[in-house]
């Protein structure tokens, strides 16, 4: 009896679902829209995100701190870096909960929050991602009667926030800003947000 050569051939992998026996590579994007308690509160939520890490990036202070990065004279913004299963959230989803929490028409500014270091800014880490955030912008433009100002770039270094600064809505829910600012804009968000 003979027996049939195996086709080694695969099916097409659709984008954002691997099949169970592969292992999932984490993807990671780094994102600034105005103060990272408020972006780190956000997608913290959103189903899918592994890890968050309110930090700096943009600049070109080695090791900025806080205090530094709030006179506007280090050159970074304050971000979020977003690690994220592409298995369960594809980058596009990413951005469109980016673009749905802040205003990314507004230069330098979020709400009472201005200064550069609360510009809107994308900082890619792998090539592949230039193109989807292209027509990521693209999709947003057609949302907003301003032009977007995002600003989109190659990271080049991201430095963590210190520690204070992580997880700072949960720890401080009742703090004026988290309840006067975030808390409403996490309302606003459920839908999105929403397993």
């Amino acid at each position: 009896m003979k027996r049939r050569a195996a086709s080694h051939q695969r099916a097409p992998i659709s984008q954002g679902h691997l099949p169970p026996s592969l292992p999932v590579i984490p993807e990671r994007i780094v994102l600034g829209g105005g103060c990272f308690w408020c972006t780190e509160a956000v997608f913290q939520r959103v189903p899918g995100v592994l890890s968050v890490m309110p930090g700096y990036a943009g600049g070109e202070t080695e090791h900025p701190t806080y205090a530094q990065v709030c006179t506007g004279r280090t050159g970074h913004a304050e971000v979020l870096e977003v690690t994220f299963d592409p298995g369960r959230l594809s980058l596009e989803d990413v951005l469109a909960v980016f673009f749905a929490a802040h205003d990314p028409t507004s230069p330098d500014r979020q709400g009472a929050d201005a200064g550069t270091q609360y510009r809107s800014v994308i900082l890619w880490t792998d090539p592949l991602q230039e193109s989807k955030i292209t027509a990521a912008l693209q999709k947003a433009q057609t949302q907003f009667s301003s032009p977007i100002v995002t600003e989109v770039k190659l990271l080049k270094k991201f430095f963590p926030a210190e520690a204070e600064h992580r997880q700072y809505y949960d720890r401080n829910p009742e703090a004026p800003y988290c309840s006067m600012v975030i808390a409403p804009k996490l309302a606003k968000l459920r839908d999105v947000l929403r397993p």
